[in-house]
């Protein structure tokens, strides 16, 4: 098993995830950014993986977390 098949990037788009999920738990504003950057990170492993749904769900995802920033 490759630990960097991905460059690390599939390790920290579940970091940036998670510190999100926290942020918005605690009714913070930093969550949305956090979780765009995570979001984009998760659409970079879907080019990888050559996972349209992935990228797709992703850049969707991030676009809602920008409405939820603004």
């Amino acid at each position: 098993m490759n630990f960097l098949q991905y460059y690390g990037i599939d390790w920290l788009a579940m970091l940036l995830t998670l510190a999100a999920i926290y942020l918005l738990g605690n009714k913070s504003r930093s969550g949305f950014s956090t979780m765009i950057c995570g979001n984009l990170c998760w659409a970079a492993v879907g080019v990888f993986t050559s996972s349209i749904a992935m990228v797709v769900a992703n850049l969707a995802f991030a676009a809602m977390n920008v409405r939820g920033y603004i």
